[in-house]
């Protein structure tokens, strides 16, 4: 069946307006203009050159968690506690940014299980802007980990961001040490902390908690860095080799445990649960 079948099999044909603005996608590595429903149902991966697209918070914890999971509820946090404007203030972002999303911030947690696999999943949603680490997203990680250890289960958590909120100032940066500690009350008390590099993670997350895992799992051609690429050859002179700061490179140097294709994730996920998630003494 050709596009041009599916199309007028799937909508009625009428005036301009009457025609979806969202049919169609574009493939933004290879350019392929994908139907989009076809895309949506391969987990926004190209069917031409295997693109991993980027996910929302909701769509990717449906695809990787059992039904019936709960999400948590999102924590008030101080909003825009410098009074901080640039081009517009910041409280008009986050309003723009909330238009959006059904979420008030970038990062959600849900408490379930993952065939069969008690877990939390944390979730950073890079669409809500770009996914940066605010007071918000801090609170939500930490939130996440304190549900984990009270159901004394793994935690999971799939980053995807720019950085650190600038909007937020030294307050962004304080959630650095903040999740660090939270990693660190996992460690403790022997529960997995598994994460799961998406594209793109950089700044002061991947300084942080995407590289504190027990795991470190990378989606395929993820950027993962801290500063970018330009910058870090600016600084250093030189000319980096090819991939540099992509999955496939981390892993080969051993920055990244394993890379692993959308469709088979939740099964790896499983996987690893069953290996890591703590036993109770017979």
């Amino acid at each position: 069946m050709n596009w041009f079948t599916r199309v007028r099999n799937s909508l009625p044909f009428g005036t301009k307006k009457d025609t979806p603005d969202n049919l169609w996608a574009k493939c933004p590595q290879c350019s392929e203009m994908l139907f989009t429903r076809e895309y949506e149902d391969n987990m926004s991966i190209c069917p031409r050159c295997d693109h991993h697209g980027r996910l929302s918070a909701d769509a990717r914890l449906a695809q990787v968690m059992d039904g019936g999971f709960t999400l948590l509820e999102e924590l008030d946090v101080k909003e825009d506690p410098l009074k901080f404007r640039d081009s517009k203030k910041y409280t008009d972002r986050i309003k723009a940014a909330r238009a959006k999303s059904p979420h008030k911030d970038a990062f959600q947690v849900a408490s379930g299980s993952i065939a069969g696999h008690p877990a939390v999943v944390g979730v950073q949603d890079f669409t809500f802007m770009g996914g940066s680490m605010g007071m918000a997203v801090g609170t939500a990680f930490c939130q996440g980990a304190e549900r984990a250890l009270s159901r004394k289960c793994a935690y999971i958590v799939f980053t995807a961001a720019g950085g650190a909120r600038m909007q937020e100032g030294i307050l962004s940066l304080m959630q650095m040490p903040k999740a660090t500690v939270m990693t660190r009350r996992l460690k403790e008390a022997g529960l997995p902390f598994i994460v799961v590099l998406t594209d793109p993670t950089t700044g002061g997350v991947t300084a942080s908690y995407a590289m504190l895992g027990d795991i470190h799992v990378a989606e395929p051609g993820a950027l993962i860095g801290f500063a970018g690429q330009r910058v870090i050859q600016d600084t250093i002179g030189e000319q980096l080799p090819e991939g540099f700061q992509r999955a496939e490179y981390l892993h080969k140097h051993g920055m990244v445990d394993m890379v692993v294709h959308r469709h088979k994730l939740r099964d790896t996920l499983a996987t690893l649960l069953e290996y890591l998630a703590p036993r109770k003494a017979a």
